[in-house]
């Protein structure tokens, strides 16, 4: 099998592409079903249909986020194998982008508007990261994913037992973050030194706390 080796401008036009289609269209998923599908609808309260929805919104944009990371790391990654892996977490992680987008119109709500300015960010981000080193960029990748994986373990507190629609998308989600961690940590991720990890911490809060809203 041939396999098309793409230069610079091409990665770079292929990632525009990618952007476009994560922020305003359908960006390229595995073909994976909806852990949802077929799953009854709860009777919800209006405060509890609009407190899920937005944390579903908040959960959306977090997906936005993480296809940005692993945009902007694949496109800076030195191996080979490395650009190839963040290329696979990035498909996976579309899977997530579509399971909650379906979630919010069925909750009848919106996306944020926040999603160019936070897919931007973390895109600069990840491609720094990948500058910084395979290893530190794998790094960065196993932290990330621990932190989301705590982030939604958070908003399965908050989701009433009855909605098993939104919790069956969120506990697949949750066991894909813990398989990208693992992923990356065997692939040779280095821990990050505290005070980048405090920093992520905080942006992500900068992150849910506007997105809930906006």
């Amino acid at each position: 099998m041939n396999t098309r080796h793409f230069s610079p401008l091409d990665r770079v036009l292929v990632n525009l592409d990618q952007a476009v289609r994560t922020v305003f269209g359908r960006p390229q998923t595995t073909g994976r079903p909806d852990p949802a599908a077929g799953i009854a609808e709860a009777e919800l309260s209006e405060e509890e249909r609009k407190h899920i929805a937005r944390l579903m919104r908040i959960n959306h944009t977090g997906e936005v986020c993480a296809q940005a990371l692993y945009q902007g790391q694949a496109l800076t990654a030195r191996l080979p194998e490395v650009q190839r892996s963040m290329e696979r977490s990035a498909q996976e992680e579309s899977d997530h982008l579509r399971w909650c987008e379906t979630r919010i119109a069925e909750l009848d709500d919106r996306k944020s508007f926040l999603n160019p300015l936070w897919y931007a960010g973390s895109f600069t981000i990840g491609a720094l990261a990948g500058l910084a080193g395979d290893k530190w960029s794998l790094g960065f990748v196993v932290e990330t994913e621990r932190q989301v994986e705590s982030h939604l373990e958070g908003h399965l507190a908050e989701i009433p037992i009855s909605d098993r629609k939104t919790r069956a998308v969120l506990g697949e989600m949750k066991a894909d973050e813990t398989r990208h961690a693992e992923v990356a940590k065997a692939a040779g991720g280095a821990s990050l030194p505290g005070p980048i990890k405090l920093a992520m911490r905080l942006t992500s809060k900068l992150m849910t706390r506007s997105v809930y809203w906006v």
